[in-house]
Parts: structure tokens; sequence; C-alpha cells
């Protein structure tokens, strides 16, 4: 028996790292062990997970096998989303105009702003007090 194709990404958002492992199959996927719609509990969250299959009409052709840390729930499947748009170019390049077009592609850049010194967060200063 002959090792299937296996294709690997890497998607990140916020402080979220996604490792997404993709071969043709059934439509299983899997984050951390458990099935996505156990893992995600937000509806929002595992629509953002299906966005790159469901433009690429690619939904129930891969299995997926992620592994996710770091960040919040949503910040994860973010993630997972960037992961699986480009592992989905690894496997077919001629996708990448159409997750392109679909923003999928993009590095969301948006981070935590560092709280400053002297201030109670990134940009709140603690109250002055004139007496």
């Amino acid at each position: 028996m002959a090792a299937e194709k296996i294709f690997y990404a890497t998607g990140r958002r916020k402080t979220s790292t996604a490792r997404v492992f993709l071969k043709p199959g059934r439509g299983t996927i899997i984050v951390n062990a458990l099935p996505f719609d156990k893992y995600l509990q937000r509806k929002t969250g595992r629509m953002i997970l299906q966005q790159a299959l469901d433009v690429t009409a690619s939904t129930g052709k891969f299995d997926l096998n992620v592994t996710v840390a770091g960040g919040g729930e949503a910040s994860q499947a973010g993630a997972i989303r960037h992961g699986i748009a480009r592992a989905l170019i690894l496997f077919n390049a001629e996708l990448r105009p159409t997750l392109k077009k679909a923003g999928l592609l993009t590095r969301d850049p948006r981070m935590k702003e560092r709280k400053k010194y002297g201030q109670r967060s990134a940009r709140a200063r603690y109250q002055y007090s004139k007496r």
C-alpha cells in the first residue's frame, strides 16, 4: 500500500498557531483529538473554520487533522482557517486566486498592544488627581 500524500501548512492569528494536516478523504475534521464541532463551541467559530473549504467547493473531500495552541476560541478558529487555506494551495495551486479574492490567505496582523509603563494598560492612564 502506497503512503498517501499529506499536505501540511501553518496558520496563525493573534497568539494562536494552527498546524494543519490535509489529505484527500471523506471530510472528517479533527482538532486537538476532538471532532471540530465538539472542540469549537460557538457556531461562528465552526463557520470560520469551514470558510476555506466552502469557498473552494471542497467540503467533504478532505480529512483534516489540526493541532492548535494559544489564544482564545475565535483566534484559534481564524488560525485554523488560515492554515486550511494554505494547505489547499499546496494541494492545488489553481485554488490560489479564489482563496486570495476571499481574503483567506492574508495573515491577520492585528495583535494585542503591549502595556506601557506608568499607565494602567496599553492606552488607559491612571486617574489624575489635582489635589
